[in-house]
């Protein structure tokens, strides 16, 4: 799976920030500067999550209820352990990163409302009066 069709736990934060979706941000991205360090760092934010989730379910699945106590592996649990703990600490520090980088960014401009000073907007079948004023003879 490509990294910008992962989730990650900051996507709709990056929606609100920059005002678009995260596909259309990795389109704008190839001219702002700005934005390509926060995608980068939800790149990479989204595969730590993946790796805390996999360490997760792999943990879930040793030490399953139905699973025989005999399967159960001291060094299996403390590899699974220290993984979890790498694994959380990247995950930590890419949120702190890219709570940085979202933080400097400026609120979106939002969209102005268009606005009407006539409530109906009327068309004229008829000249203006100037013109029957301006010929005369038109109009007799």
């Amino acid at each position: 799976m490509n990294v910008r069709t992962k989730p990650s736990s900051q996507d709709d934060r990056l929606v609100d920030v920059f005002g678009a979706p995260i596909d259309q941000l990795y389109q704008a991205a190839v001219t702002d500067s700005r934005l390509r360090t926060a995608l980068e760092m939800r790149s990479f934010l989204a595969l730590t999550e993946e790796q805390v989730a996999r360490v997760r379910e792999r943990v879930h699945v040793r030490s399953a209820p139905d699973r025989s106590m005999d399967e159960l592996s001291e060094d299996e649990l403390r590899m699974d352990a220290y993984w979890m703990e790498a694994a959380l600490s990247a995950r930590r520090d890419y949120l702190t990163a890219l709570n940085e980088v979202l933080d400097a960014e400026p609120p979106p401009e939002p969209a102005r409302p268009v606005t009407f000073t006539q409530s109906v907007i009327t068309a004229r079948t008829t000249p203006p009066a100037r013109d029957a004023v301006a010929h005369p003879a038109r109009g007799r």
